[in-house]
């Protein structure tokens, strides 16, 4: 069952290439939506995909790259949106 999840991370989270990353883990894992810098300092990011597939992604999320230090991730539900693939968007 495909599902969607906007993802809102924390920390030190910009800087540390968590961006390509997060595209990287996504597109192994089949995920597609998009990652993108918030001006807070934080990242943003929706993922949509089978929904083993999509928490995978959410664990990671949780860790990022190895320079990143994510204090918390906010996870909501949201409508499939159909995203053709992963993108980072600036």
């Amino acid at each position: 069952m495909k599902i969607h999840k906007n993802l809102y991370i924390g920390g030190k989270v910009q800087g540390v290439f968590y961006r390509r990353s997060a595209k990287e883990k996504a597109d192994e894992l089949g995920i597609r939506g998009f990652v993108q810098n918030m001006p807070d300092g934080s990242v943003y990011a929706e993922a949509e995909g089978e929904a083993s597939d999509v928490l995978k992604f959410i664990a990671w999320c949780h860790i990022g790259p190895e320079a990143a230090k994510v204090t918390e991730v906010k996870v909501e539900t949201s409508e499939l949106a159909d995203f053709p693939d992963f993108r980072i968007w600036r």
